[in-house]
């Protein structure tokens, strides 16, 4: 039999696949030929998820350039395999439906390509493909929210924006189980969630919790057994690991006095919280240190007046890229990753890690790139801290049993760089040279940076993947987006699932038209 599989920037390794999945040729043509359903390649012990939120392609370039001087000398470009990601939801779904004349989103009858059109948005992310039609993602302009699309990794189910891994808007039509939930209960493995935006906040609940809305923070309504976001996850879920914003002495939005009140009075968690001119970073790791000696949970709550983490400073230093920590009463996502790690590692069941850098998004929001460079740049530092954790003898942590993964929930701000006024390593445009989405451009001043939209896009965004079984993810590919390498955001919950899960692998026979999904059983369908 002669395979051919579509090559990425890094090589697939062929013979592994031959090996592991005997009979099984892949074409990207839509369908998934095999003989025998295998079964997973390899049990994979730990996953460690990373997430930039609102992050795309042309935003890792931005800073990779600031860093290195090159468009793609990030850590997450280093790692084995690189795929183009559709992002799309169910209201985002409708929306071209509706423009198109097409029936709105089922489970059981959806075509993808009304979801991600690449003829028009393009076969790759942008830059590596500039034919997307400006018009198809601006104008009207239909994209996912964070929740939705958390759940869409989270759980395998595209959803309604505003949902926290739940089917539908309607209160009744429930709470789907997280690969958080599924791999504590089947594989007993350990689970955290760290973000630099409230705990709360839309990414972190999509894997921990449930609710018909991002919104209902603790407003005790919506959710599994009535329960706002915050109530479920300190009262019910409970996971290993907790560390992010939303401090109540800070903003009071996101979580209750009373839930702060039980952190601090509990012994399930050891707390650690922001203090008034104590560093961050070093009272995280103490408290991560105790956890681990006492076998007990950590929860690390911190954040300012919006919630989030002040974001890392960067500095014009051509030449000598150059960033500070805004306050050291925040950690730095790269700190809050190792204290997590330290403590889930302690597992020999293994465990399951998502970090969130959540305020990529909220700089895209605001068109500010001085304040996006800072995050992604704290992005980085963050996972090359979860390699430097796996990579370091004498845990259970190594390459055979651990699928790291970097990706975006989805694209914002619509940024541009201006080819013919590339900048280089140190280099930061001054802030005439950034036209934000509503703005005109300053006279006699040609632009460097410029922003379609202050919102959410329907672009495709990246996944790296480094480790057991990496290659597999290359299976998804275009089989919902046939004649492309694309896969979908659902896939990531699937690919996730099959590796760390006993269980066979779940695509289409020979044969099986696009549209024809079984619930429970098709490829990122209904569950």
């Amino acid at each position: 039999m002669i395979c051919k599989i579509r090559g990425k920037r890094k090589a697939i390794n062929l013979a592994l696949l031959a090996l592991l999945i005997p009979g099984l040729c892949f074409a990207n043509n839509g369908n998934r030929g095999m003989a025998t359903p295998p079964h997973k390649a390899a049990q994979v012990k730990n996953i460690i998820l990373f997430i930039g939120d609102g992050m795309q392609l042309e935003h890792e370039v931005a800073y990779s350039r600031y860093l290195t001087g090159e468009d793609f000398g990030l850590v997450w470009n280093q790692l084995d395999y690189e795929v183009p990601v559709a992002t799309w939801d169910v209201t985002t779904y409708n929306g071209y439906a509706r423009q198109l004349g097409a029936a709105p989103f089922a489970y059981d009858n959806f075509d993808p390509a009304v979801g991600y059109d690449a003829n028009r948005g393009g076969f790759e992310r942008y830059p590596l493909d500039k034919t997307g039609e400006d018009n198809y993602f601006l104008r009207p302009r239909f994209a996912t929210d964070s929740a939705s699309a958390g759940t869409a990794i989270a759980a395998g189910v595209k959803t309604d924006d505003g949902n926290i891994a739940w089917r539908s808007k309607d209160p009744s039509d429930g709470a789907v189980k997280t690969i958080a939930e599924l791999v504590r209960e089947q594989r007993g493995m350990s689970i955290g969630v760290v973000s630099t935006v409230p705990f709360s906040h839309a990414t972190p609940a999509a894997f921990v919790s449930h609710n018909v809305s991002r919104n209902n923070y603790f407003t005790g309504r919506g959710g599994y057994q009535g329960l706002g976001i915050a109530d479920e996850i300190i009262q019910v879920t409970q996971p290993e690991v907790v560390i992010g914003g939303g401090h109540i002495d800070y903003n009071s939005g996101f979580m209750s006095r009373a839930l702060y009140d039980e952190l601090q009075a509990g012994s399930e968690y050891v707390f650690v919280d922001r203090q008034p001119g104590v560093d961050a970073n070093q009272a995280l790791l103490a408290g991560a240190k105790e956890a681990k000696k006492n076998g007990q949970k950590l929860f690390g709550l911190f954040g300012g007046a919006g919630g989030n983490f002040e974001p890392p400073l960067v500095f014009h230093n051509p030449g000598q890229p150059t960033v500070e920590a805004a306050t050291i009463e925040n950690p730095t996502l790269a700190t809050a990753t190792t204290a997590a790690l330290e403590v889930l590692s302690t597992n020999e069941n293994g465990l399951f890690l998502m970090v969130e850098q959540g305020d990529i998004d909220w700089a895209n929001h605001a068109n500010d790139y001085f304040w996006m460079m800072g995050t992604v740049h704290d992005l980085h530092e963050a996972v090359k801290a979860a390699i430097t954790f796996i990579n370091q003898p004498g845990d259970q942590l190594d390459w055979s049993n651990t699928l790291l993964l970097v990706t975006s929930d989805h694209g914002n701000s619509y940024m541009r760089l201006n080819p013919a006024l590339p900048l280089g390593k140190g280099e930061l445009p001054a802030a005439n040279e950034i036209l934000a989405w509503n703005q005109s451009a300053a006279p006699g001043v040609e632009p460097k940076v410029t922003y379609g939209t202050g919102s959410h896009t329907n672009e495709l965004v990246s996944l790296y993947v480094q480790g057991a079984a990496a290659e597999l993810f290359s299976l998804y590919e275009g089989a919902w987006y046939p004649g492309t390498t694309i896969v979908d955001n659902t896939h990531i919950f699937e690919a996730m699932k099959d590796f760390a899960l006993d269980w066979q692998y779940e695509g289409w026979l020979p044969g099986m038209p696009r549209n024809s999904f079984v619930s429970g059983k098709s490829v990122g369908g209904a569950r």
